[in-house]
């Protein structure tokens, strides 16, 4: 069944019924494509279906009452699903996977949306690439997952008290790999991921570039450039469980007297303040004071506070093609 080049718009609204533009219950092979969604409360709601696809649609809402603010795209308990080139502006999630595996979520932009632009629940084995989030309360949460592959994704300009580019939750087996985080107030944020391997992604101009919360352990971060953060790395454990090496950091200081293009003495990603910052934010009002700046150079010297076990023994001297 195809659904192709309709327009869809003032669903019903109701905080008890989900109301929807598009709702499929039990349905394989359904295919939405080229279709304009505009004040629904949900647009597209796919329950118990399978290979079915989601493509080229343009959606937003005008609702902005939270109890009645649905998703763009809402697929639960669904296999092989494709969600693909769809632009989605103002909803509550752009879109909202849960109990959803081996699917596909690519070229989509999402822009604006009130909580998430994209967000899986207890979602297995699924990709996301090519993907740009931006402006959204909060970018992508994946969370209680495994086996998930984020690849060549944007996120930018999520901006907030509690916003960051990419949050990971409790995700085992995954690669995050050339994506570009930008802007953000917390670039990534992993608060308890196991088994990750984060390489090759652009970390820039984010008020954190990525923070390791919690238990996670086992995490490889390679190949990653940090440019223009105002913190590059934070945590809030005092051991490292987690392999950091080879990334290129812009505030590395070192030398390469051997010239194989890595930095002879290693760099400590974690500073006096951003460490003092987990612990009591009220610190923050003291940034860029003098005594935090006689503060972090003493730390530099004679650590004390930061875990000495944060650290990059072979920072790269130039920063990767992404």
């Amino acid at each position: 069944m195809t659904l192709s080049g309709l327009l869809l718009r003032n669903s019903g609204r109701s905080s008890r019924v989900d109301y929807c533009g598009v709702h499929s219950l039990g349905v394989s092979g359904l295919t939405v494509e080229r279709c304009v969604f505009r004040a629904n409360q949900f647009s597209i709601m796919i329950q118990n279906g399978s290979d079915c696809v989601v493509a080229h649609n343009d959606i937003s809402s005008d609702i902005t009452f939270n109890p009645l603010m649905g998703n763009a795209i809402h697929c639960w308990k669904s296999d092989n699903m494709r969600i693909e080139h769809n632009r989605i502006g103002h909803n509550r999630d752009g879109i909202y996977l849960e109990f959803v595996n081996h699917s596909r979520i690519s070229h989509n932009a999402i822009d604006g949306c009130a909580r998430y632009g994209l967000h899986f629940m207890f979602s297995h084995f699924n990709v996301f690439d090519s993907n740009r989030f931006s402006h959204n309360q909060a970018g992508v949460a994946v969370m209680f997952g495994h086996n998930v592959t984020m690849l060549n994704n944007v996120f930018a300009d999520n901006l907030g008290a509690s916003s960051y580019g990419l949050l990971i939750k409790e995700l085992q087996y995954s690669l995050i790999r050339g994506n570009r985080f930008l802007d953000n107030t917390v670039g990534l944020l992993v608060d308890g991921g196991s088994d990750l391997n984060v390489h090759n992604n652009e970390v820039r101009g984010n008020g954190w570039g990525i923070r390791l919360i919690s238990a996670s352990t086992n995490d490889t971060i390679h190949h990653n450039n940090f440019v223009g953060n105002t913190f590059d790395m934070t945590t809030n454990v005092s051991y490292n469980r987690n392999l950091v090496d080879g990334n290129y950091w812009d505030k590395y200081e070192g030398y390469d007297l051997d010239k194989d293009g890595q930095g002879d003495v290693p760099f400590h990603p974690l500073s006096l303040f951003s460490t003092l910052a987990e612990q009591n934010e009220t610190v923050l009002l003291f940034f860029r004071s003098f005594l935090m700046s006689l503060l972090d150079a003493t730390e530099k010297l004679l650590p004390t506070i930061t875990p000495d076990n944060y650290v990059d023994n072979t920072p790269s001297m130039k920063p990767y093609k992404i």
